[in-house]
């Protein structure tokens, strides 16, 4: 069941949030049962053998989330790591087989010639998103972060409905005291918050995110086919699905965090205005925050921390700031990041552009850390250089991830290789005749840059408006989550911080008449815009 449904928004959520206070009144331990229910029937609602698939995966962790808790007060260490292991591995091959095994078999068609084929497969909804929040579960169990739970617990904290199909991706002791805390009854202040946060995101979906999308698929399309992509149709291409994905996972990031708060849970925040980052590593601590953490935590940080051990072991340096050998930069920090970015694309899709995406961004994100290092021998003072490098490394930045993004969009190689070409104009500069009557004294001067006359296209001048739009929007207004600062919508970022340097339009929601006119506006706007042709972005991931 979409977010974006008629079914989910008159429907799902209206019976489950009452139903939910009305068994609350009288027992907690009712509600909590009806919300499990409710959110396995919001998981079966599209495919019900959905719920058979990731059942056995959801007892099989739970049972060795519980042997390792009571080796781990049992104080057999190496007994919990092989647990660890085999549940990890586990995780890993029950996504691998149902997510990768197609890719895998496509795979070694292309490299050995053969013509194998495997029945199609699948996908369980979220198996990405609910894998990696099983891992971290395991982890933290073993850690000693956990100290208990029961069944009924653990079967909350995996099929919490909000962010079941596309995360965030939470922590089992960020969300577990929160629904021991909350009184799971009906509370106005919080109902608010969480409607203003679900319609602001559904906002962002169907009315922004599905606006632009016809506009870029059908450039991509054309690209997919081999025609060849001209330089101002390919930039649009490129800006248009960046803008197109970040609303639409932005907006359904606003949506669930909103939903979860009608629950009386606070979830992580997922956005924090990535468009404006001025390096990719500020990029990375914007976008996509829970996944970032994640992969920060589980995969980055202890691989970089084997690596640190075995140099130091051999008596060789690690990473210590400006003083950094080549060496110690390459192994701990480079590859590391590599590998992590990697990770992350393979997780994002099975497919080559994802993987190439994925390594795209650990080089990016290398060069970054390399020009930190360099800057902080060669360049020691900092305040000429924020004020000299600061324009030109956001530009710089936003380039990069647009680039990137081709290959997130495309579906192989060679489409994206031919988006790209046209973005770098190797096949030439072209715009609709009447978009260059439109440029006026500006006409003769495209034309001696060589502008070609390209076929009639009504959607040439739209798709040059909504990308300005969006840009503005993105660039220059502060996010949901900033408006509602005040109301707390979110943890995990300073919601006040980029304020100080962001968007001069400082909005502020409160519980009065006007915000209550403004929501209900943007909620009709937005209602009236549902049954369309959509599908969030990261459904299927």
């Amino acid at each position: 069941m979409l977010f974006n449904s008629y079914e989910f928004v008159f429907f799902f959520l209206p019976i489950t949030a009452i139903a939910f206070y009305m068994l609350g009144s009288r027992s907690k331990s009712l509600a909590i049962g009806w919300l499990i229910l409710a959110s396995l029937a919001f998981y079966a609602w599209w495919r019900p053998l959905n719920v058979a698939l990731i059942a056995p995966s959801i007892l099989i962790n739970y049972a060795l989330a519980r042997l390792l808790l009571r080796l781990g007060a049992g104080q057999k260490p190496a007994a919990a790591r092989a647990v660890l292991v085999v549940g990890i591995a586990f995780n890993v091959m029950f996504l691998g087989y149902f997510k990768y095994a197609n890719f895998l078999v496509r795979a070694v068609n292309d490299v050995a010639g053969t013509g194998y084929v495997l029945d199609h497969i699948i996908l369980p909804l979220g198996i990405s998103f609910i894998t990696f929040q099983k891992i971290a579960f395991l982890v933290d169990v073993a850690a000693g972060r956990v100290k208990e739970f029961t069944l009924r617990d653990y079967c909350l904290f995996v099929l919490f409905f909000p962010q079941l199909i596309a995360g965030p991706i939470v922590h089992y002791r960020e969300v577990m005291p929160q629904f021991q805390a909350a009184p799971c009854r009906f509370d106005g202040s919080a109902v608010a918050v969480g409607l203003t946060l679900f319609f602001a995101g559904l906002f962002k979906k169907v009315v922004l995110a599905d606006g632009i999308s016809p506009m870029v698929s059908s450039i991509y399309a054309d690209a997919a086919g081999g025609h060849p992509i001209t330089m101002l149709y390919a930039w649009m291409a490129a800006i248009g699905f960046t803008l197109q994905i970040y609303f639409d996972f932005s907006g359904y990031s606003d949506m669930a965090i909103g939903i979860a708060r009608l629950f009386g849970v606070t979830l992580p925040a997922n956005f924090n205005s990535p468009l404006r980052a001025n390096s990719i590593i500020d990029f990375w601590l914007r976008w996509h925050l829970t996944l970032t953490r994640f992969l920060t935590a589980y995969i980055y940080n202890p691989l970089s921390l084997w690596l640190t051990r075995r140099r130091m072991a051999k008596g060789l340096k690690g990473v210590s700031g400006r003083n950094t050998p080549p060496g110690a930069f390459v192994t701990v920090l480079m590859l590391p990041t590599l590998f992590t970015m990697g990770i992350s694309g393979l997780w994002h899709g099975a497919g080559y552009t994802f993987i190439f995406w994925g390594f795209l961004h650990g080089i990016f994100l290398s060069i970054n850390h390399l020009w930190i290092l360099l800057t902080r021998r060669y360049w020691p003072n900092h305040q000429r250089y924020d004020f000299l490098i600061n324009s030109a490394s956001f530009m710089l930045t936003f380039v990069a991830v647009v680039s990137a993004m081709v290959f997130f969009k495309s579906d192989t190689m060679t489409s994206a290789w031919n988006v790209l070409a046209g973005m770098i104009g190797r096949h030439g500069i072209a715009m609709p005749e009447a978009t260059m009557v439109h440029l006026g004294h500006f006409a003769g001067l495209a034309k001696a840059l060589v502008v070609q006359i390209a076929p009639p296209d009504v959607h040439f001048g739209a798709l040059a408006r909504w990308i300005a739009g969006l840009l503005a929007v993105a660039w220059f207004c502060p996010n949901t989550l900033q408006i509602l600062s005040a109301a707390t919508p979110a943890t995990g970022v300073d919601l006040q911080q980029p304020y100080k340097h962001g968007p001069a339009l400082h909005l502020r929601w409160s519980m009065s008449f006007v915000w209550l006119l403004a929501v209900t506006v943007t909620t009709v706007v937005a209602v009236l815009h549902l049954g369309g042709v959509s599908e969030f972005l990261y459904w299927q991931f």
